[in-house]
Parts: structure tokens; C-alpha cells; sequence
């Protein structure tokens, strides 16, 4: 018979008993959502998911660990943002949620913004619209024309209209002829604008009209350090205050808590994954030897995989392409013990960065990491910040 057993008459369990419980658990939740660390985010379906429930669970794990945000990507298969996005809304209170990225030539700009407006009710201010430059070859695909930042800027200065509840007539611009755009009225609300940014100019280019910026995975050290310059002076170019951009860095988290496939998946694949879409841009942000960069496009494993390398390749091909890159270019990523994932997320601060978004994996997979870096997180720095991954201070 144990002490808190109902048929025990010594102990019993009475309405006053229970109501102390749901208090104590009451009280307990309010002190996980006080320690979350708005600082943290994690992309919700990591990789090539093709089952987006996960997300759910995802997303009650990503509260339970205090996690601040959940990233949102967008492929054309089982990964429609606005959906994924209504549904980590919709089962979640503490976290913030943001797309990264969606673009603005694939929906109408009227439809993109009653989205972020709805998402922005539905999560009372916990959303951010994340917007990205997207790949030329898909659109052309798809129709659809380049992305320009002429384009982009329009676009933006016209959700930002709607959402102040302006009527805009006879509209004719960069991104697009519009006879008459209105969402109500009656609307004053303010939703942060992300960006993700890779290259120099699109860096500047963020930093002069976006409230938040998404960098990329596999950024070493000195590329994320250039990378908040950029961002900065663009800001300051523009005459905004470089401080009220919130900038995220995207650190690949693989610990050795994970087994050994699936590390080489995480990191290895990952990183192949990236070369075989625009290597180029990626070596050349990091200052990396392009020459291997030739080596891995010639070698004739990586030439037989038919796809995504992280997605389809084998442990073997996996083992292979792991030899073609120098060690530096596998050390742009937080590996080794958990303690050791922490101390590299920790270090992303001191290198400029905002935010850390911990990429490839689950917020189970990264409870190890989370705990590890709960124990070396200063006390005070990062009290200001919001949930709202786009707001940079409260």
C-alpha cells in the first residue's frame, strides 16, 4: 500500500489533497514557462519530414523544455507554412512561432497578410512572419518570376499598410498591379518582418527594412561575426537602430547522444545536402577552399546519390562524403558531449548573435543539449527578450 493511496485510511486522498496537487502542478508550470529561454528555437520537422503531425508533439515537447521559438520552413509537399503554422498555434501558449521562410511571390500579397494578421490573433503576438529570397530554378519551374529585393521591400511595405489597416488603391509596383488591397479598417497592429540572408548584400539589405534576421546553418565563426556586421550597417545605412534587430544564428546540433548514423546524417548529409543546392554561395560566405568544393561535385559517390544527400544517401556514402571535407568545415556546427553542444551555442552570443535556432534535430533530441546549457546560462542577459522571435527587446 503506498502513502498516497486512497484505500489507505491513515492517508486518504481528499478534495482539499487534490486541489493542493493541481496547485503545486499549477505552480510548477508557471516556473517552467518563467525559465523559458527565449534566447533558444529549434526548426519543428527537421529535415525531409513527411509526416507533419509530429509537429504537435513537437511543439508540447518545445514548451515542456522551455525552448523560445518554433521555425517553421516550407517545402511543396507536406510542409504548407500556413498550416504548420496554424497548428503550433493552436497547441501552444509560450512559443513563439515564425515562418522561415515562406515567400512572397507564392501567394497573393492580400492572402499572405490576412495570414500573418490571423496567426498574430490566434497566438496573441507570438508570431513572426519570416520571408525569404528563395531558389531561382523552382520558380522558373514553377512560373513564377525571380525575387528581387525591389520586390520584396514592396511587398513588405504593403503587409505593413494592411496591418495598419489602410486601404490601398491603384497600387502599381515592384510586386505587383493591385486595383484595391484592404484587410479592415479598424486594424492597428504591428507583426514583425523576418528575413533569412545568406550573402553580403541580401545581409545589408535585411538589416535596412527587416525587424528580425534568420541566418544559415554551418556559418563559422569569423562568417557569423561578418555576417552581424552586415546586418548592422545595413541598419545603420538606413538610419535605423542596429540594436532593434534581432538577429539568429542557425547552429547545426548534433550530439554524441545520438547514434552514430544519425549524426552522420545530421551533420555530414546535412552539409553535402547544402553544397549540392548552392555550395558556391555557402564557401564563399565562409572563406572556405573552393577547391574542395570541385572535389565533392567530381567524386563519383556524391554524383550517384539521385537527391537530397541527408535525405537518400546510405551509412556508407555517408562515411564517404564525410572524408571529402576538412575538419573546419565540419567544426561550423555544435558536436561532441552535451556539454560541449552548450558551451558552442553559449559562444554564438559572444560572437553578435541574438538567438540561436538549434538546427536538424528534435527538442527531444536536444533535451540533453538544453539541460547542459541551462547550467551555464548567465543569469540576466537575456531577460529582455520576447517570446516573439522578431522583437529584438521587450
Amino acid at each position: 500500500m503506498t502513502p498516497n493511496d486512497s484505500s489507505n485510511p491513515t492517508n486518504p486522498v481528499t478534495p482539499s489533497t487534490r486541489a493542493d496537487s493541481q496547485a503545486q502542478q499549477a505552480q510548477q508550470a508557471q516556473q517552467a514557462q518563467q525559465a523559458q529561454c527565449c534566447e533558444l528555437g529549434f526548426y519543428t520537422l527537421a529535415g525531409h519530414s513527411g509526416t507533419p503531425r509530429d509537429l504537435i508533439a513537437e511543439c508540447h515537447a518545445a514548451e515542456s523544455l522551455g525552448l523560445g521559438t518554433a521555425f517553421i520552413s516550407e517545402r511543396f509537399n507536406t510542409k504548407d507554412a500556413t498550416a504548420l503554422s496554424g497548428a503550433a498555434g493552436a497547441v501552444s501558449t509560450t512559443l513563439g512561432i515564425a515562418t522561415a521562410a515562406t515567400n512572397h511571390n507564392t501567394r497573393h500579397p492580400l492572402v499572405t497578410a490576412t495570414f500573418a494578421m490571423t496567426m498574430h490573433r490566434l497566438t496573441e503576438g507570438r508570431f513572426a512572419l519570416g520571408l525569404g529570397r528563395g531558389f531561382d530554378a523552382l520558380f522558373d519551374i514553377m512560373g513564377l518570376p525571380h525575387i528581387t529585393m525591389a520586390q520584396m521591400t514592396d511587398a513588405i511595405d504593403l503587409y505593413r499598410r494592411l496591418w495598419r489597416g489602410e486601404m490601398v488603391f491603384g497600387h502599381d509596383g515592384p510586386a505587383g498591379n493591385f486595383p484595391m488591397l484592404c484587410l479592415d479598417p479598424s486594424f492597428d497592429e504591428k507583426i514583425p518582418v523576418m528575413l533569412t540572408a545568406i550573402g553580403e548584400r541580401t545581409l545589408e539589405f535585411a538589416g535596412s527594412l527587416a525587424d528580425g534576421v534568420i541566418l544559415h546553418t554551418f556559418f563559422a565563426d569569423a562568417a557569423l561575426e561578418r555576417s552581424v556586421a552586415a546586418v548592422h550597417r545595413g541598419a545603420e545605412q538606413a538610419g535605423r537602430d542596429p540594436g532593434s534587430i534581432r538577429i539568429w544564428s542557425v547552429l547545426a546540433t548534433v550530439g554524441d547522444h545520438l547514434d552514430e548514423e544519425l549524426r552522420l546524417k545530421k551533420l555530414v548529409g546535412r552539409l553535402a545536402t547544402y553544397l549540392q543546392g548552392y555550395g558556391d554561395l555557402l564557401v564563399s560566405v565562409n572563406g572556405w577552399d573552393p577547391q574542395v568544393l570541385v572535389r565533392f561535385r567530381a567524386d563519383d559517390v556524391v554524383g550517384s546519390i539521385g537527391g537530397a544527400i541527408d535525405a537518400v544517401a546510405t551509412l556508407e556514402q555517408l562515411e564517404h562524403i564525410a572524408k571529402l571535407f576538412p575538419e573546419e568545415w565540419l567544426q561550423a556546427a555544435a558536436t561532441g558531449t552535451a556539454e560541449q553542444c552548450a558551451a558552442r551555442v553559449l559562444a554564438q552570443f559572444d560572437l553578435g548573435a541574438d538567438g540561436v535556432i538549434l538546427h536538424g534535430a528534435t527538442p527531444t533530441e536536444l533535451a540533453p543539449v538544453v539541460s547542459a546549457y541551462r547550467k551555464i546560462r548567465p543569469s540576466h542577459r537575456f531577460d529582455s527578450q520576447l517570446a516573439n522571435p522578431g522583437w529584438a527587446h521587450a
